[in-house]
């Protein structure tokens, strides 16, 4: 294929450091630099998201794409998708980011028939192989496109209709093929249209049932042909249906326990769709943590002013600071990764506003890491935390805990012991070390 530049005048992004005023410069994410015994890119294990970075023309409700793709230059789709490789793979370098994520529809165009979808994909995915060889860039997860197509206006593994069950699992074990054929390190279920519009016409109880029965038939065709990576549903609450079975994290988790799959599935838990639901990005983080089944990130971020899925890029560094103290002190993020499930504002059209949406990213996760790390090693703040439960640690709070006090105990020493003192949380105090922090 083409072996034109399509990002030209830009070299290799590094790392200059804090003084750096070079737009195209790291000033925080150095890469080789360790930070609580690991590097920086093993701490993120950064990705870029295909269906944004290279599929997204920056349309919207309102209005068509503004933004040209210079690889979209051929009447043939499969060469435009040929074009958009080489252009994703010239991106990945010349940024240096480790990993990339996409669904099976960005890769490649989707063709009249099974068949014809299934080569397709084959095609694109024998590339990409190359490109990965080459380049030493890797997969960090696949996905199948679910929601797209007309078929799935009522959903894929949970559709009314067994035909449409039926080419939603074609899509999947072809893309889970296409995971396992790339090394993909895991593989990812969002339900886009999993949900419902009115509880009128849905079987709520028997749609769930059967989206375990889906997940399970892809959990198993994924073993039988070596795919040893996690598994990970992303949740979110709404969009495009009214109420998404994946809502939230703490609904993932119970849906993992009702369908006996705990095993096998963690959570892709992504900032924009937390904040949807009402939670802040920090809340979805350590609820999946510390239930031991946080397995990837979607870095993202919402506007307080608009209430819908704006996946913009993450630049907010309180959120990042309050994320990396969760990871910091739970183990960190592997075999998943931070992946920019972001996009570029509408009227962002220049090449080079791709590069700079990525670097602000990256640096912001970096700066998030490094005052994370002061805070853990250089403030009071588990100190603090902790000392709100420290009659729980021993003697009677101790034996509450580890259910060794009937009600009428527990009744007895309330009486007892008459009404307690007051004890001050401390938020204020907490908020404002956080923020000295912050510099």
């Amino acid at each position: 294929m083409s072996t034109n530049e399509y990002f030209p005048g830009i070299n290799k992004i590094e790392y200059e450091g804090p003084e750096s005023d070079n737009p195209l410069a790291f000033t925080h994410y150095d890469e080789d630099r360790v930070v609580a015994g690991k590097t920086m890119k093993d701490h993120f294990r950064f990705a870029v998201a295909y269906w944004h970075s290279f599929c997204n023309e920056n349309s919207d409700p309102f209005g068509v794409g503004t933004r040209q793709f210079p690889w979209d230059k051929s009447s043939d789709p499969i060469d435009n998708a040929k074009f958009r490789l080489d252009a994703a793979f010239e991106f990945f370098t010349k940024l240096g980011i480790p990993y990339y994520c996409f669904h099976d529809r960005d890769l490649a165009p989707e063709g009249s028939n099974v068949a014809e979808s299934e080569k397709n994909l084959a095609e694109l995915v024998e590339l990409a192989k190359q490109k990965q060889q080459e380049t030493g860039v890797k997969l960090l997860w696949g996905t199948a496109n679910l929601f797209t197509h007309p078929r799935y206006m009522n959903g894929a593994a949970t559709n009314p209709d067994f035909r449409v069950i039926t080419h939603a699992a074609a899509q999947v074990k072809a893309a889970l093929d296409a995971t396992v054929e790339l090394n993909g390190e895991n593989y990812v279920f969002w339900g886009g249209r999993e949900g419902y519009m009115h509880l009128f016409n849905t079987d709520m109880k028997r749609e769930l049932d059967n989206m375990g029965t889906f997940l399970r038939a892809a959990r198993d065709y994924g073993r039988k042909i070596g795919f040893e990576g996690t598994f990970l549903i992303e949740p979110k609450p709404m969009e495009p249906t009214k109420h998404q079975y994946d809502f939230d994290a703490a609904t993932v988790i119970g849906f993992l326990h009702e369908q006996d799959l705990l095993d096998d599935f963690k959570l892709n838990v992504e900032a924009n769709h937390a904040t949807l639901a009402s939670h802040s990005f920090a809340h979805d983080v350590m609820l999946a943590a510390q239930s031991g089944l946080l397995g990837s990130i979607d870095a993202n971020r919402g506007d307080n002013q608009n209430g819908w899925d704006t996946d913009y890029f993450p630049t907010n560094l309180y959120d990042a600071v309050e994320v990396m103290l969760i990871l910091l002190e739970y183990g960190g993020l592997a075999p998943g990764g931070l992946n920019f499930d972001a996009k570029l504002r509408r009227n962002s059209t220049d090449p080079e506003d791709l590069f700079h949406a990525h670097i602000g990213g990256m640096d912001t996760f970096a700066r998030g890491l490094l005052i994370a790390e002061d805070i853990l090693n250089n403030s009071d703040y588990k100190k603090l935390r902790h000392g709100r439960y420290t009659s729980l640690d021993e003697g009677k709070g101790k034996a509450f805990e580890n259910g060794k006090l009937s009600l009428e105990e527990l009744r007895d020493i309330a009486a007892k012991s008459g009404e307690p003192e007051l004890q001050s949380g401390k938020q204020e105090l907490l908020e404002n070390m956080i923020n000295r922090f912050i510099r």
